[in-house]
């Protein structure tokens, strides 16, 4: 690190600094997050993107007192950097280091946390009519993508802020992708304001008036009538011709998007223009209304790398920082999970004119990129919304259709009431592929897929899946297709097990498990390993181990959560002496507690050992190993489990002494 970033320990130092030394900082910073993040990666483009706009705040605001909520937070690297943790960037996103997010109880300075997309406007309103309540002046400042846009909950929050404020800054951060390529309306009609040439004139006009504005009670008075008339002269830079709505109005005419919400509209401005920001930033900070200030970002700026492939560079693993090269896979590496179910998904619609695919913004990493590339008429991506999308694919499995729906189970969350109303209780075909079931490590627990199997199998009509490899992966959606009810299959993150994939799918009975590996019958302790999806590699190696050291050990696949076999499990149950189940899951509401109400149904009085994650949220790490054997989703503490279970050696118990 070179000398201005040196000199920069807290926010308050950033605002000793001159406009050009600020200059010099932002071309540290860039440096620091190309080099610093090339081992580890990370979410480089977002944040090379947010430079320029991240100093401009501090330079203007004073955190830990004013708020700055940054929407997903993704972008939040500079942030950090400039707030007492650069010392520790280098750990970012890795075992013990820094979180990849805003993080509460990382840093005062983070005020909100968040991971998912959508929910800063709300949280930074709420926050501005809680200060305003109590009758205080910090600065709520909601910095925003126009990704967000397409997430339902930034509209009710917008619907909400006139009418519950008067002091409310947001900024649209607008850089044209969420993941991949923004899409739909909303980005049709931003890129009409950056586009038209009304706009563009005004932009460099404000640009010019705000550099000259001079201190005081006159500049107050200046920015509301240059602002008003701004105001004035962007409506007319859309027409009524642009878009009509069903009543004849203009949808997208005079007055603009934004002033209908009721939140005054500045810009576009430069986003890399340190002065023009500054200058803005404080402008906003005199206005006794809400504003938005809309300002245009390059994803990626200054490596030359991710300005290419920004799609890419969103969220990466180590690369070359020279060149931002990834590394090649090693020659043998099984496909990722997500490629499996992509391919398969192309192969089954070759065969199936009646099924559809769809993605909430995550075309890349869900696979349904594979489908894009295909069946560009069979692929739909609605945006960063995910309950739209459901609620869609079931209006689409109305009309004969089978769609299937690619979410990562930590982001179907969001859209769980219309699982359940709008799919669940309709009982609609329609598919859920969900992909980081399980650990997402480096993301950390807004990303972890660690519920899903709690909170789907309360539903009827639902079929819910685990493959334990990537060839029953493909045999699970084929089974599915052939599934006349909503149908769930939760695969984890990251390459597949190397088992190859069948030319032609095999269908699956649903309800049924798989018995890998059967009792010997010949008198040893009975030992019933069953391993839910990716576990169930697990198990097999337990059981060779318990093996070797004298157990009868048998080894279920259970396939299915919902509905469960319950002939395979009670068969099991009374021949065993001890039943284990292992699932890449939270263990409240899980796969084994399933297991545990079945046993108590029956009258099985079999124990019960139950192996997954704990009622816990479970930190970011380096790698999921790391996690697994942290918490015990391992070989070896399933082999040590299960001969605590045997073991005749009473339990030792500590005393707890009362100190005085």
């Amino acid at each position: 690190m070179s000398s201005y970033l040196e000199m920069v320990d807290a926010p308050e130092h950033v605002k000793k600094l001159t406009i050009p030394q600020l200059q010099e900082l932002a071309g540290e910073i860039r440096t620091e997050l190309i080099e610093g993040l090339a081992k580890g990666g990370g979410h480089l483009g977002p944040n090379l993107g947010v430079v320029e706009l991240t100093i401009a705040l501090h330079k203007v605001f004073s955190t830990p007192k004013d708020k700055l909520v940054w929407d997903v937070s993704h972008q939040i690297y500079v942030h950090k950097l400039l707030t007492g943790r650069k010392n520790r960037f280098r750990t970012i996103r890795q075992t013990d280091g820094l979180n990849g997010f805003a993080l509460r109880t990382e840093s005062e300075h983070d005020c909100f946390g968040a991971g998912h997309a959508g929910t800063a406007l709300s949280a930074a309103l709420g926050m501005a009519a809680a200060r305003d309540k109590r009758g205080t002046d910090e600065q709520v400042v909601c910095i925003f993508g126009d990704a967000a846009l397409t997430n339902g909950i930034s509209f009710e929050a917008m619907n909400n802020i006139s009418h519950t404020t008067k002091k409310f800054i947001g900024i649209l951060n607008d850089n044209e992708w969420s993941i991949a390529k923004n899409v739909g309306a909303i980005s049709g009609y931003l890129n009409k304001l950056i586009t038209n040439p009304s706009y563009n004139k005004l932009a460099k006009d404000f640009e010019g008036f705000v550099k000259r504005l001079p201190k005081g009670d006159l500049a107050l008075k200046l920015a509301h009538k240059a602002e008003e008339g701004f105001k004035g002269a962007l409506s007319v830079g859309l027409t009524q011709n642009d878009v009509t709505l069903a009543d004849g109005r203009g949808g997208f005419g005079n007055p603009i998007l934004f002033e209908e919400m009721g939140m005054r509209y500045l810009g576009p401005i430069d986003g890399h223009n340190l002065p023009l920001l500054i200058s803005t930033l404080e402008f906003a900070k005199q206005c006794d209304h809400p504003i938005v200030i809309h300002v245009l970002t390059q994803k990626g700026k200054g490596f030359d790398a991710a300005l290419k492939f920004p799609e890419k560079f969103h969220g990466l693993g180590s690369y070359d920082a020279k060149t931002g090269e990834t590394p090649a896979s090693k020659p043998g590496t099984p496909p990722a999970y997500q490629d499996v179910m992509g391919q398969t998904l192309v192969k089954l619609c070759k065969k199936n004119e009646n099924l559809v695919g769809l993605t909430a913004a995550m075309p890349t990493g869900t696979g349904m990129k594979h489908l894009e590339k295909a069946m560009p008429e069979r692929y739909f991506d609605v945006g960063i919304a995910e309950e739209h999308g459901v609620i869609f694919a079931a209006g689409m499995a109305t009309m004969g259709y089978r769609p299937v729906v690619a979410i990562y189970s930590t982001f179907l969350q969001r859209a769980y009431d219309c699982i359940h109303h709008d799919v669940c209780l309709q009982d609609l075909p329609v598919i859920f592929v969900m992909d980081r079931a399980g650990l997402s490590a480096n993301d950390g627990p807004t990303h972890h897929g660690l519920f899903d199997i709690s909170y789907l199998r309360c539903f009827p009509n639902v079929v819910a899946m685990a493959p334990a490899n990537e060839d029953e992966l493909a045999d699970m959606m084929f089974t599915a297709t052939k599934t006349n009810h909503p149908t769930f299959i939760r695969y984890p993150r990251g390459t597949a097990e190397g088992v190859p994939v069948k030319a032609e799918p095999q269908l699956l009975e649903v309800g049924k498990a798989q018995i890998v590996q059967t009792f010997t019958n010949n008198g040893k302790k009975k030992v019933a390993l069953f391993g839910l999806g990716p576990m169930n590699t697990i198990a097999r190696k337990a059981a060779q181990q318990l093996a070797g050291e004298g157990y009868d050990v048998a080894v279920i696949n259970p396939r299915f959560t919902k509905p469960l076999d319950a002939a395979a499990h009670e068969t099991y149950g009374h021949e065993a002496d001890l039943v284990v189940t292992l699932e890449d899951h939270v263990l409240m509401g899980g796969y084994g507690s399933s297991v545990l109400e079945l046993f108590s149904e029956k009258h099985i009085s079999t124990p019960v050992v139950r192996i997954g994650w704990p009622d816990q949220f479970i930190e970011h790490a380096t790698t999921q190993d790391e996690l697994r054997k942290k918490y015990g989703l391992s070989v070896e503490n399933t082999v040590a489990k299960v001969k605590a279970q045997f073991s005749e050696v009473p339990v030792k118990v500590t005393r707890l002494v009362e100190v005085a």
